[in-house]
C-alpha cells in the first residue's frame, strides 16, 4: 500500500479505485501498471487462473513449456508487410509474412523504441533503453555496450531450463561483456553495428557510398597530421559460445556481409531442429540484418528498391521456410513466434534507393512520432492464437520480455531490484482484442521524454510550438484515431488532459528516482575476439608514445555517454 500511495500523488485520484493491495507481479513496474492493476487486478487474477489452465494442458501435452521465437528486422513503416492494399502501393509482396498474420494476429499498435540499439536493449531486457542507457545508435568503433548488470530474456529462461540462441544483428555493443554469448545467451552469431557495416569496405569506397574510411585506396594526403583519426580495424561479424571466447567469422568484405543472413537463418533452423529432437524447450532471436546499403543489380521487387527487395526476397522466404519447418517437425502448436520491425522507417538523411518512407503515420527511425516508432508486427502460435485477429489494444516491446518469462514458467527470475516496463500479455496472445493490460507507452528521444500516449491520446512533451511549453500554454496534444499523422494539436479541446498527462509523467519519474537509471559500458572494443587481426589487436594499444601526452589517451572513452544531444529537437522533422 506504501508503493501505491508514493506513486499516486494525491489521494483524490484513488477515491473511485477498488485497491489491489498485493501487486501480482514478483518484480517491480513502472508505476502506471500499478494504477491500472488497482483497477482491473481481481478481472485479471480470474482471467489468468483460466490461461493457466490452458498453459498447463498445453505443457502436459507437449510435456515442456512453449518454445519462443523472435524475428525483429529494420526499419519498416506499418504496413509496408501484412497489409496486401498497402504493398500494393509500395511495389512489393511478401506472401509468406501474409500468411503468418492471417493465420494469427496482426497488430495495429505495437510500439518500440525510436532507433535500433535503444529498441533491441528494450527488447532483450523488457526495459526502456533509457533505463540501461542504451540509447546510442552504435557506430563502428563506438567502444560501448550493454552492462553486464543487465538481465537480458534468455539469462531469465536459461535459468528455466531453455535453450538459447542468438542469429543476427545484436547491435548493442562491441565490448566484451556486451557480446550476446556474455549475455546469457547459449550460442551467438553476431554483428555489433547495423547495416552501414554493408559499406565499410573496398566496393563501397570505390564507389563514394563510403568516403575516406578505406585510406589504402585514396591518393595520399600531404596536408595530413594525424594517423588516429580514421577506424584501421574491426570485427564485422563474431560467433561465440555462453562461457567461451569469440571468434571472428569471415572477414569484414562486402562478399562476407551478404553471407550474414543465409548464415544466420541456417543457424536457427538447426537450432530449432536440434533441440527439437532432443526434446529440450528453446528461445531463439534471429534478428536479420535484412538488405545492403550497396543495391543489388539484380532486382528483386516492382518497387526495385533495397528496403523492398530486403522484405520480399530475404525475410518473406524465411518466415516460410520456418513455419514449414515448425510443422514438419510437430512442434507448430507449441511454438509462438512474433515478427516485427525494431523501428520505423530510415525516412531522415537515408541512403539512394533504400525505398523506405512513411506511411499511415508521420515521422520515422529517430522520431518519438507514430511513424518512429509504431511498427508493422504479428504473432503466430497455431491452436493457441486464433486466426485472423486485427488487434487493437497496445503493446511494447518490452511486453516480450514478460510475456515469454511467464509463457517459459521463468518469472521468478525476473530480477527485482530494478523498474521492468514489460507487462505480461499473456491474455492478449491467447483471448485476444480488447484483452491487452497496457493502455500507455512512454517515448524517449535519447535520454528525454519526448511522449507520451495514454488510449488515443498523445501528448508531446518536447515541441517546435513557440506559443507551447515553453510558456507556459501546453498546446501538443494529439488524437491519433483523427489524426494519425500528429499535423493538428489541439489546445483548447484537450487541455483538460493537461493535469492527466501531468500525473502520468510526475509518477513516473518519482518512480525513476527511486530506481535510478544505469548507464551503457565503455571500454576498448573487440577484446576476447580468439582469432583477432593483428589491426583488431591494435585497438588496445595506443598508436602514440604516452609520455610525450599530459592525458591517458583512452580515457575519454568513460566521457562518451556524456555527449549531449540536442535539447531543442524538433518533431517536425517528420514533416
Amino acid at each position: 500500500m506504501q508503493r501505491l500511495s508514493f506513486l499516486i500523488l494525491g489521494a483524490f485520484v484513488l477515491m473511485s479505485l477498488p485497491i489491489v493491495v498485493q501487486a501480482a507481479t514478483p518484480f517491480v513496474q513502472d508505476a502506471e501498471y500499478y494504477i491500472l492493476e488497482a483497477q482491473n487486478g481481481e478481472k485479471w487474477k480470474a482471467e489468468d487462473r483460466e490461461l493457466d489452465k490452458k498453459l498447463e494442458a498445453l505443457r502436459k501435452k507437449y510435456a515442456k513449456p512453449p518454445n519462443l521465437i523472435h524475428i525483429m528486422w529494420d526499419d519498416t513503416a506499418y504496413g509496408d508487410v501484412g497489409i496486401p492494399a498497402i504493398q500494393k502501393v509500395r511495389g512489393l509482396e511478401t506472401p509468406n509474412i501474409n500468411q503468418f498474420a492471417a493465420e494469427g494476429i496482426l497488430f495495429t499498435r505495437m510500439y518500440t523504441e525510436v532507433g535500433c540499439t535503444p529498441s533491441r536493449a528494450a527488447s532483450a531486457t523488457g526495459r526502456l533503453a533509457v533505463r540501461s542507457g542504451m540509447y546510442n545508435i552504435g557506430m563502428l568503433l563506438e567502444s560501448h555496450g550493454m552492462r553486464g548488470e543487465e538481465v537480458t530474456i534468455a539469462e531469465v529462461l536459461s535459468q528455466a531450463g531453455y535453450a538459447t540462441a542468438f542469429h543476427g544483428k545484436w547491435h548493442l555493443g562491441d565490448v566484451e561483456e556486451s557480446y550476446p554469448h556474455n549475455q546469457g545467451f547459449d550460442e551467438a552469431f553476431f554483428t555489433g553495428y547495423n547495416q552501414i557495416l554493408s559499406l565499410n569496405n573496398k566496393i563501397a569506397e570505390g564507389a563514394n557510398a563510403s568516403i575516406g574510411l578505406m585510406e589504402d585506396m585514396l591518393p595520399p594526403d600531404p596536408y595530413k597530421l594525424d594517423n588516429t583519426f580514421v577506424t584501421k580495424g574491426w570485427i564485422q561479424i563474431a560467433e561465440g559460445k555462453k562461457g567461451e571466447k569469440a571468434r571472428q567469422w569471415g572477414d569484414n568484405t562486402h562478399a562476407t556481409y551478404m553471407k550474414i543472413d543465409p548464415e544466420a537463418q541456417k543457424r536457427t533452423l538447426a537450432f530449432i531442429e536440434r533441440n527439437a529432437k532432443a526434446g529440450k524447450p528453446f528461445y531463439v532471436a534471429n534478428w536479420p540484418n535484412l538488405t545492403s546499403f550497396i543495391p543489388n543489380p539484380k532486382k528483386c521487387s516492382l518497387s526495385r528498391s533495397i528496403l523492398q527487395d530486403g522484405l520480399q526476397c530475404n525475410i518473406d522466404p524465411f518466415i516460410g521456410k520456418l513455419m514449414a519447418k515448425l510443422k514438419e517437425l510437430g512442434i507448430a502448436e507449441n511454438t509462438l513466434v512474433v515478427a516485427m520491425a525494431d523501428n520505423g522507417p530510415m525516412s531522415h538523411n537515408p541512403p539512394p534507393g533504400l525505398g523506405m518512407a512513411e506511411t499511415i503515420f508521420r515521422g520515422g527511425k529517430g522520431d518519438f512520432l507514430e511513424g518512429g516508432v509504431r511498427v508493422v508486427a504479428q504473432a503466430w502460435w497455431p491452436g493457441m492464437i486464433q486466426p485472423g485477429q486485427v488487434i487493437g489494444d497496445i503493446i511494447h516491446e518490452t511486453d516480450l520480455f514478460t510475456t515469454f518469462a511467464r509463457l517459459g514458467g521463468a518469472l521468478q527470475y525476473i530480477p527485482t531490484d530494478r523498474v521492468i516496463d514489460g507487462i505480461d500479455q499473456t491474455a492478449l496472445l491467447v483471448n485476444g482484442d480488447t484483452h491487452g493490460r497496457r493502455d500507455h507507452v512512454f517515448i524517449y528521444a535519447g535520454p528525454r521524454l519526448g511522449a507520451t500516449v495514454k488510449g488515443n491520446f498523445k501528448r508531446h512533451w518536447i515541441s517546435p510550438d513557440p506559443v507551447g511549453e515553453a510558456s507556459g500554454i501546453p498546446a501538443a496534444f494529439y488524437f491519433l484515431p483523427a489524426d494519425p499523422r500528429e499535423k493538428s494539436p489541439m489546445l483548447v479541446n484537450m487541455i483538460h488532459l493537461k493535469s492527466p498527462f501531468n500525473r502520468m509523467r510526475a509518477r513516473h519519474e518519482l518512480w525513476k528516482k527511486k530506481y535510478p537509471d544505469s548507464h551503457e559500458v565503455h571500454g576498448i572494443p573487440w577484446r576476447g575476439i580468439e582469432n583477432a587481426p593483428p589491426e583488431v589487436q591494435d585497438l588496445a594499444k595506443p598508436r602514440l608514445d604516452l609520455k610525450k601526452l599530459p592525458f591517458d589517451p583512452l580515457e575519454y572513452i568513460e566521457q562518451l555517454d556524456q555527449l549531449p544531444f540536442d535539447p531543442d529537437m524538433d518533431p517536425a522533422l517528420g514533416n
